[in-house]
């Protein structure tokens, strides 16, 4: 089934002044942003061609050993060659590229402008990468806002503003566009007044004080969810800007990648949310609601003090040394007080039963039922 590389060999040659900037194109630029262009992008606000930024990256980057990659951001460098084949992208130039790992603060965030042949800016936040980190700020989200990624997103979308009169287009993936939304949200109210589309493509939703900001309610009409019909991260929390449901080729979780999801020519193919993708929202949101601020802090501390007890930085280097790993992890798991310990079993155990419940109902065919707030998880 066509995605969005099927989409840019029809549509490439199709300048946006005759097809203007779709949804489909808002993907593409949110992808874009997990290439690492480091050393290649400036983050002083110089632009350079697109044609040239992907020369220099695979330089330096074996393209083999990118196609070995497993995770869901691997095929983003080869977006690049695919955009320069037609005329829709071939002038896009690239600018002000930004990046940010901080293990003590756990925070990871990048973002990169891409200056559209339309004339307009589009401001690409990259989402969760394979850092442990990264999934660890994903994680806080639920009892914090706030966090020191949503804070560089708003500090990054001014001063990307600053640097250019054109009209303002945001967007990212996954943690990209709850940074997306979020800056969005708290930036100044000039540079908000210059956006024109945010985009959030299977991104986490909010806390309820992040959705009564001022600057969140502003800017809802120019906002759009996009989730595949069996979301997971994306129904994370909630979101009150108008949701748009698209068919992936994937199933579960891996919907999440936005490489399944499938295209037309003018958006993505259009679908409604499975009975196991409404299921897990209600599930979820009761569960996270129902654990509470402090009971979720304590946890996402203790399952992050375990993962990160061998003192890898990113998942695939987990599972590179299985067991030499689950025995650290064993160790760390055992160290934590006995009542950590406990909590984190109980809440997870409780997770995983309430999912479990939902993915068997599914298997057999039958209707979930609905959660029953009354034999909600408690903490």
């Amino acid at each position: 089934m066509p995605n969005i590389f099927d989409y840019l060999t029809w549509r490439g040659d199709v300048p946006l002044a005759l097809s203007p900037f779709n949804p489909v194109d808002n993907l593409i630029l949110s992808e874009l942003s997990y290439t690492d262009f480091g050393g290649i992008v400036p983050d002083d606000g110089t632009e350079i061609p697109l044609e040239e930024a992907c020369l220099r990256f695979f330089e330096t980057h074996d393209r083999e050993e990118i196609r070995a990659r497993t995770s869901f951001t691997a095929k983003a460098p080869f977006l690049m060659e695919a955009m320069l084949a037609g005329a829709r992208f071939r002038d896009l130039r690239l600018c002000s590229y930004e990046t940010l790992y901080d293990r003590e603060d756990a925070a990871q965030f990048a973002a990169v402008t891409c200056l559209v042949p339309d004339g307009t800016a589009f401001i690409s936040f990259r989402g969760t990468d394979g850092t442990i980190i990264g999934w660890k700020e994903d994680f806080t989200l639920g009892y914090r806002s706030g966090t020191r990624g949503q804070t560089e997103a708003a500090v990054y979308l001014d001063r990307a503003a600053s640097r250019t009169d054109r009209p303002l287009l945001v967007g990212g993936h996954s943690k990209g566009g709850n940074f997306a939304i979020y800056a969005a949200s708290v930036c100044s109210s000039r540079t908000r007044s210059r956006i024109r589309s945010v985009w959030s493509n299977d991104g986490p939703g909010f806390r309820r004080e992040v959705r009564d900001l001022p600057g969140y309610r502003e800017i809802l009409d120019r906002t759009r969810s996009i989730v595949p019909d069996t979301s997971v991260i994306g129904l994370l929390l909630a979101n009150d800007c108008p949701r748009q449901v698209v068919k992936s080729t994937a199933s579960g979780i891996v919907q999440h990648d936005g490489f399944s999801w499938e295209t037309g020519p003018y958006d993505f193919v259009p679908a409604e949310l499975s009975r196991g993708g409404e299921y897990m929202e209600k599930t979820l949101r009761t569960w996270i609601e129902k654990q509470g601020d402090d009971s979720l802090r304590t946890m996402v501390e203790s399952v992050f003090r375990v993962l990160e007890a061998p003192g890898e930085d990113h998942f695939h280097s987990l599972t590179s040394r299985k067991l030499k790993t689950a025995e650290i992890m064993m160790l760390a798991l055992r160290s934590l007080p006995k009542e950590r310990q406990k909590e984190l079993l109980q809440a997870t155990g409780q997770l995983f039963q309430s999912t479990g419940t939902a993915a068997k109902s599914l298997l057999e065919g039958g209707r979930e039922p609905e959660p029953d707030p009354e034999k909600a998880p408690q903490a």
